[in-house]
């Protein structure tokens, strides 16, 4: 059985150092530690990057060390994302002042990802998105992409404490 492939929203990364929310940096960990053992194909994109070159120098660097320990492809935004990104736009999934959202669903759509990995439930984790990103893949010849927060990528974890 081939791994599934993963896009990481900037999201997911970015919990790997959030003090302020201790339990989603703890399953972000758990996630983290099954990527490191190469179970996923995992794909980020020239936005994901963007976003944490945005950050302060301190959560840069560090966000930048914890992407060094895993191996990943990145995805550039080109032509073709900034198509998929106007079309969810167009079609109300997601407004203009989300489009770096609009443009990680179709960096993840166009790069062949099974799962769009998120802890962005305002955004991208919600059946709204979830919907109108079904029809977007179908209509444009795509395949189905799920979006999940990381913990469904956990269950069945046998490291899990419960």
């Amino acid at each position: 059985m081939s791994k599934l492939k993963i896009y990481l929203d900037t999201s997911v990364i970015s919990y790997l150092d959030q003090q302020d929310a201790p339990e989603k940096m703890a399953e972000t960990h758990r996630l983290w530690d099954k990527i490191k053992k190469d179970v996923f194909d995992v794909v980020i994109s020239s936005v994901t990057t963007r976003e944490i070159d945005d950050c302060e120098e301190e959560k840069r660097n560090t966000l930048y060390d914890y992407l060094a320990e895993i191996s990943f492809n990145t995805v550039a935004v080109d032509e073709k994302i900034m198509e998929i990104a106007g079309r969810i736009i167009d079609f109300g999934i997601l407004k203009q002042k989300s489009f770096d959202d609009c443009q990680h669903i179709a960096a993840a759509i166009t790069s062949g990802s099974d799962i769009i990995v998120s802890w962005n439930f305002a955004h991208l984790v919600n059946v709204d998105t979830v919907r109108g990103v079904k029809a977007i893949t179908a209509m444009g010849g795509y395949k189905d992409i799920l979006i999940y927060p990381p913990t469904i990528l956990l269950e069945g974890d046998t490291n899990d404490p419960l």
